[in-house]
């Protein structure tokens, strides 16, 4: 008799903002892995066979099966994450969006021809084979969407490991994938516990490529086991970005854009400026004007249209979030509901150490630290003093200032005057312990390409006579 195995066979999703089950799931078990992963080398050949333009028109195909379907998908992702209504539904065009973007380079996915002497020199960008794309819960379909849409373009397989939490329009997406025409086995979701779905992955020797996108501490350990393998691998990890308010900037609109800098998807981002540094002349003003902005933030029901910010994801979230935040610390807070759910409210801390545990660490909240900086040296030095390095913003109306603190800072996205950081048709990517490798923009595709050198001697050969 078979023993039991030591994972679980099903995995339960709540509703983040009520607590109450809304599915259960069956977990893929290491052998369903090893199933899948032989089904989609198999549809993969068929894949990369096709005419570039019958694999693009198939993307855009799927690209308009999700447009069809993007009421449905938001509130699918609502229920599974609690995402307000609104960034569901952006959410779910993301995906849209970057299928359309990385059809439109399927024809375009091209060599070079290299000057050599003797003969011609060309290059051929060949696809990997099978990705594995293991995603979060923060943003379950834009991100899965990240490594998945350009995979396919490129002519891999694709397998996507969903996070426990939220495996629903991961799911859906899926379905939809074969509605719209896609073959069969070349995208499949793949349900399961990270360590044991997710490991299965990583270790398998038919999976040429980890797309991670999760915890630091998480994607050190799949790195490790990918390089046993010489596997390549893109991380996309941690993050604790700066929010740079310099004296001369204008206060009101730096005020007026960062809460949500913070608070958008409940500080769930690895984005999210949680290290607001505003220099000494303006701080005092700074902090006068943020606290009706922080206390007026609508915190709620997600489906409701005016909700801007919906509760953590699970229990163990919002554990960890308070543990960062004692009632004793002072600083700005809003209000959130009481009762069932996963509610903390918007908080700013003030008057806090610049190497206390919540102005270093990622609490993955809605929580922020406000710390004064004297001069722009000053501000640099705050900026880069974490082991992070993915996203920020630096409010000034010096350019000069601008382009000088942009270089200096070490993260890998930065906005001025302004806290966009996200753009499909643009590079995205870390620095430091927030990961290597670059995700979305015009250089998509070759992520999942290998380059292949190929030399055509043109020396004439001596005949015999």
């Amino acid at each position: 008799m078979r023993n039991v195995l030591p994972y679980a066979s099903h995995h339960e999703v709540l509703n983040p903002a009520t607590g109450q089950l809304v599915r259960s799931v069956p977990a893929t078990t290491p052998d369903e892995v090893d199933a899948a992963v032989f089904l989609a080398a198999g549809a993969q050949q068929r894949w990369a066979a096709l005419a570039p333009a019958d694999r693009a028109r198939l993307l855009r195909r799927f690209a308009i099966a999700v447009d069809e379907r993007i009421e449905e998908l938001a509130r699918l992702e609502v229920l599974q994450a609690g995402h307000t209504i609104g960034n569901a539904r952006w959410e779910a065009g993301n995906v849209r969006d970057l299928l359309d973007f990385a059809a439109g380079g399927v024809e375009r996915l091209s060599g070079r021809q290299i000057p050599v002497p003797g003969g011609l020199d060309i290059t051929i960008l060949e696809p990997l084979g099978v990705i594995g794309v293991i995603a979060p819960w923060n943003f379950p379909m834009p991100i899965a969407a990240w490594g998945m849409a350009p995979a396919l373009a490129a002519g891999n397989a694709v397998l996507l490991k969903p996070a426990e939490t939220t495996p629903l329009t991961a799911l859906r997406l899926a379905e939809i994938a074969l509605e719209a025409g896609l073959p069969e086995h070349l995208f499949q979701v793949l349900p399961g516990a990270g360590d044991v779905a997710g490991g299965a992955l990583v270790e398998h020797p038919g999976v040429a490529k980890i797309v991670f996108t999760g915890s630091t501490r998480v994607g050190k350990a799949i790195m490790a086991r990918c390089a046993e393998r010489v596997k390549r691998v893109t991380l996309e990890l941690g993050g604790k970005s700066p929010n740079i308010i310099f004296s001369d900037a204008d206060l009101e609109a730096a005020v007026a854009a960062t809460p949500m800098s913070f608070l958008d998807n409940s500080g769930q981002d690895c984005c999210a400026r949680t290290r607001i540094l505003v220099q000494r002349p303006v701080y005092d003003r700074f902090l006068e004007l943020l606290a009706p902005a922080i206390e007026s933030i609508a915190v709620g029901d997600p489906a409701d249209e005016k909700t801007q910010m919906g509760p953590l994801i699970s229990q163990a979230q919002l554990n960890r979030v308070r543990s960062y935040v004692p009632d004793e610390l002072p600083g700005i807070r809003g209000t959130a509901p009481e009762g069932p759910g996963f509610w903390f409210p918007p908080t700013v801390l003030t008057d806090i150490a610049a190497d206390a545990p919540a102005a270093v660490e990622e609490v993955f909240g809605p929580v922020a630290a406000v710390l004064p900086f004297d001069d722009e040296s000053d501000a640099i030095r705050l900026a880069n003093a974490t082991e992070y390095g993915l996203s920020g913003s630096l409010w000034t109306r010096d350019l000069g200032r601008a382009i000088r603190v942009s270089r200096a800072v070490a993260a890998g996205n930065l906005s001025v005057n302004s806290h966009s950081s996200v753009r499909y048709w643009t590079p995205f990517g870390g620095y430091k312990q927030s990961g290597f490798g670059r995700e979305l923009g015009p250089d998509a595709l070759t992520a999942f390409t290998e380059t292949k050198n190929v030399f055509f001697s043109s020396t004439p050969r001596v005949q015999e006579v």
